[in-house]
C-alpha cells in the first residue's frame, strides 16, 4: 500500500502504476454531477470557486446523514462516468486525482494524461466501512443539493486503487486483457 497525503504533489503520482493500492490521508473534496455542473457554471461566468482545487482529490460521493457522534454516514463512491462531461474543465484547475467507481470515457482518460492527473477507484458497496475513515465532514458550498453538495472530508488511511495512471494505463483494461488471455494476476 502506497501512502498519499493531500494536497497532492505531482511528484508523488509519478511512481504510481495502474493497479497500485493507495492509502490517502488528508483532505478530499466531495462532488457529484450537480456540484460539478455548478462549479463549471461559476467558471464560465468568470466567478471564483468556493475552494482552491489545486493538488486536490475530488471524491464522487454523496454522504448520508451523520449518525450521532460521527462526522458522516455511509460514504461509498458513486459512478464516475456521470461526471465525465465536466471533468476536463475541472482538471484545468489543478485537480490531481479523481475518485469514484467504474470506467471513464476516452475524453476523460485523455484529459487525465494531458493535465497530469490520475483516476482512483474505491470500494463500491462499502460505504459504512469508508465512513470510518472520515474524521471530519464540513459543508463548503451548495447546501441546497443536500448530500450532493460540496463537502470537505478529512480522512485517514482512506483506501483506493489506481485505475488510470500518469502514463495512460488503465487497470480495468489490464484486467480484461488478462481474462481474455486466461491470465489473472
Amino acid at each position: 500500500m502506497i501512502r498519499l497525503h493531500t494536497p497532492l504533489e505531482r511528484e508523488a503520482l509519478r511512481g504510481l502504476k495502474a493497479g497500485d493500492w493507495v492509502s490517502i490521508t488528508g483532505t478530499l473534496f466531495t462532488a457529484r454531477d450537480q456540484t460539478h455542473r455548478r462549479m463549471v457554471e461559476l467558471l464560465e461566468e468568470g466567478r471564483q470557486l468556493p475552494v482552491d482545487l489545486k493538488g486536490a482529490i475530488i471524491y464522487y460521493v454523496g454522504p448520508t446523514p451523520a449518525p450521532p457522534g460521527l462526522p458522516c454516514g455511509a460514504a461509498g463512491p458513486t459512478t464516475s462516468y456521470r461526471m465525465d462531461a465536466y471533468t476536463p474543465k475541472i482538471l484545468e484547475l489543478g485537480v490531481l486525482a479523481l475518485m469514484g467507481k467504474g470506467r471513464r470515457s476516452n475524453e476523460v482518460r485523455d484529459s487525465l494524461k494531458k493535465f497530469g492527473a490520475i483516476y482512483l477507484a474505491t470500494l463500491g458497496g462499502a460505504g459504512a466501512y469508508l465512513a470510518q475513515r472520515v474524521k471530519k465532514c464540513e459543508l463548503i458550498a451548495f447546501k441546497d443539493l443536500g448530500p450532493e453538495a460540496l463537502y470537505r472530508f478529512e480522512v485517514v488511511d482512506f483506501p483506493a486503487v489506481v485505475i488510470n495512471d500518469l502514463n495512460g494505463n488503465d487497470y480495468y483494461e489490464q484486467i480484461l486483457s488478462g481474462l481474455n488471455k486466461g491470465i489473472v494476476e
